[in-house]
């Protein structure tokens, strides 16, 4: 199927790949021993700059703005996921009253830049229309128009991947356009659209660091801007807070591999099994 996609590399491509690779894997070592060479003749890994780390108190803190932080990432990914599944579905619709303003707000959200949403929600809202919005609501409801306007492009293609030809068989023996969405469509769709919602969703998680111009107390607000305030060490609270978001993002695209493989073997065929005939019985010799 690879073949398909693009010509099979020759011997002259096969070496040119793997020496590119090679000079790139070298750059980012050198780049990396560098860095690292710089934190280390600078001094940024003596243990009383992270003595810090010990603290109840900022464990405490450290788990608060985590807290916040995937508080807001819940309820952003479920309202994006809503809000992307329903433009989609406004967008595929056959009347042009509808599909013409899903397409148009899906693909203003996009458009916009998310750290503009958040500033015109929280900045405007309460400033120009005298509407009080808290730090949390600006954030979620940023972060929600603008990823579930990109899901919503992402299921739309998911669901027209699926060959047409089936649809059409869906529909010439009976079914619904609802019926064929529901049973048809989107259980073939779900697996292909899998890794682009949970790379979606990473993002979603980063950007959750943007609240930190709206004060609210996510990990880089309360995590990074308090802690490099009271200690003065603001590289290893960015360290931590980086180290933080690793293991989210680890966690959330290991929990996705375990769905895809879960719904891969759920959605495989049952093999045929060969008849065996009774004990005693001796089949006929044709």
């Amino acid at each position: 199927m690879t073949a398909v996609l693009y010509d099979a590399p020759g011997p002259r491509a096969i070496v040119r790949n793997r020496l590119t690779g090679v000079i790139g894997t070298a750059i980012l070592v050198a780049i990396v021993g560098f860095v690292l060479y710089r934190f280390i003749a600078t001094g940024q890994f003596e243990p009383r700059l992270w003595s810090w780390i010990t603290y109840k108190v900022i464990q405490i803190t450290l788990l608060k703005a985590l807290l916040a932080t995937l508080e807001a990432f819940a309820l952003a990914a479920v309202l994006s996921l809503v809000f992307g599944a329903v433009f989609a579905a406004g967008r595929l619709s056959d009347h042009t009253w509808v599909s013409r303003p899903a397409t148009a707000i899906v693909e203003f959200f996009r458009a916009v830049p998310l750290v503009v949403l958040i500033f015109i929600i929280y900045f405007g809202l309460s400033r120009s229309l005298g509407i009080t919005v808290s730090t949390f609501t600006a954030l979620v409801a940023g972060l929600t128009l603008y990823n579930g306007s990109v899901l919503a492009e992402a299921f739309r293609a998911g669901i027209r991947s699926v060959p047409s030809g089936q649809s059409e068989a869906a529909y010439a023996i009976g079914m619904r356009k609802g019926q064929v969405m529901r049973e048809i469509l989107l259980p073939q769709a779900a697996r292909a659209m899998l890794p682009v919602i949970v790379s979606q969703l990473v993002v979603l998680v980063k950007d959750t660091a943007l609240g930190y111009i709206i004060a609210y107390p996510e990990l880089l607000q309360l995590g990074v801007n308090n802690l490099s305030a009271n200690f003065g060490n603001v590289v290893q609270a960015a360290i931590v807070a980086g180290v933080i978001f690793i293991v989210v993002n680890s966690s959330l695209t290991a929990l996705a591999g375990w769905l895809e493989r879960r719904t891969r073997r759920a959605g495989r065929a049952p093999r045929a099994r060969t008849a065996v005939p009774p004990v005693g019985v001796v089949e006929p010799q044709g």
